[in-house]
């Protein structure tokens, strides 16, 4: 077990411990295509959801990573956007205080062994419901067409599904 103090520019004065080893021993039903890290190099969130390296995560998972104060759909797998503002999460509800950048900051953290069990069986059940996302891209779309769809598939990228095997 680790504990981890948060001292970051997004959260200060959180604590929680690592219970599990990095990249194991995930809820059955939850089975990311990609890890962090991956969805960090293939280029999510513009470039902006972290304005910083935190020092909570691994430096390598930022390596060639170029992140920015400000959106830029260049630094977009798909150069789209393809998110809404944090604000837009904020007023939805779909932002909790553990975790108050959303729920690549919450994979971040469950990927690398932190469980709190309420709250991952909904972002669990959020992250199963991008499968409708998925069903239209493969209706809509030929496979491997990675011009089809380009603002869908980059959503489907932010939440650990490999578009591109579409």
């Amino acid at each position: 077990m680790e504990r981890v103090i948060v001292d970051e520019q997004y959260q200060s004065g959180y604590e929680y411990e690592r219970t599990e080893e990095p990249g194991k021993n995930f809820d059955p039903r939850f089975k990311p295509d990609l890890t962090p890290k991956q969805m960090l190099q293939l280029g999510i969130f513009a470039g902006n959801y972290f304005y910083e390296v935190p020092n909570e995560f691994p430096a390598d998972w930022f390596e060639g990573v170029e992140l920015a104060s400000a959106p830029d759909k260049d630094r977009n797998f798909y150069k789209v956007m393809a998110s809404q503002p944090l604000k837009e999460w904020q007023r939805k509800g779909w932002i909790y205080p553990e975790d108050p950048k959303g729920w690549f900051l919450w994979y971040c953290r469950y990927y690398m062994g932190r469980r709190i069990p309420e709250e991952d069986a909904r972002q669990i059940k959020r992250w199963k419901n991008i499968r409708r996302h998925i069903s239209q891209v493969q209706k809509y779309c030929l496979p491997g067409d990675l011009h089809c769809r380009p603002r869908q598939r980059q959503a489907i990228l932010h939440w650990a599904y490999d578009s591109r095997k579409l």
